[in-house]
């Protein structure tokens, strides 16, 4: 494949990537081995915040990994990493509190929720063909064949990428703002501990960030060497 000078646009957005990655690490690491005064281990702290909102049916369960946690709406189930689901630390609370942030969202028909879920596929077509038509497009264009078409297609699923990676942001944000809200009003943390788990919250709010603008410079970097 050859060169083109607007690789040099994702530069920028793979440095922030790869710090972000490393600040989420190196935080979590830091407050993962801080056990909170209560005591409580991920799992509990799920579903002491659960009960208090009265949600019930939402299975908690173990995953394999590190930082896998998720919540799946279609099998009610919040999903904790195995370092969060059994440990006592700053890090497994405000993990296990975000997740739950997620259910309230959905219990509660949150609606950048509700649009990010009906991106999903868009998002994923788009993450997998619209990079790759836009290739051909270009490739087209040098053997003299129809490539504008190819090319548009292509960037308009791209673009279904990035909204999906900008409407996640508010996602996110709010999630880790109910969860630092409830660990604090439940006292499942107490004084500085909630500043630690604030700490983790950031940390991993700038990874989505950092995910969101490399996504934006990758299509400004297909459609200028689309143009060329």
């Amino acid at each position: 494949m050859f060169f083109h000078w607007s690789y040099l646009l994702l530069l920028p957005g793979m440095l922030l990537m790869f710090w972000a990655q490393s600040q989420v690490k190196g935080t979590y690491r830091k407050y993962s081995r801080i056990p909170s005064s209560m005591g409580m281990t991920g799992a509990q702290v799920a579903q002491e915040i659960l009960s208090s909102m009265g949600i019930e049916n939402v299975n908690i369960e173990p995953i394999q990994g590190e930082l896998t946690d998720h919540y799946d709406p279609r099998a009610s189930t919040v999903r904790l990493s195995e370092g969060i689901y059994n440990s006592t630390s700053l890090a497994a609370a405000a993990v296990a509190a975000h997740e739950c942030g997620h259910v309230i969202q959905d219990r509660k028909g949150y609606t950048f929720m509700n649009v990010r879920a009906s991106l999903v596929p868009a998002a994923n077509l788009g993450s997998q063909l619209g990079p790759a038509l836009i290739v051909i497009g270009i490739v087209l264009s040098f053997l003299g064949g129809i490539s504008s078409i190819f090319i548009n297609i292509g960037i308009f699923l791209f673009a279904a990428v990035i909204l999906f990676h900008l409407v996640t942001l508010p996602v996110e944000f709010d999630a880790s703002r109910r969860a630092l809200k409830l660990i604090d009003q439940l006292g499942i943390l107490q004084g500085e501990e909630n500043k630690g788990a604030k700490a983790v919250l950031q940390a991993a709010a700038w990874t989505y960030v950092a995910t969101a603008v490399y996504a934006v410079l990758q299509l400004a970097q297909l459609i200028l060497m689309s143009r060329r």
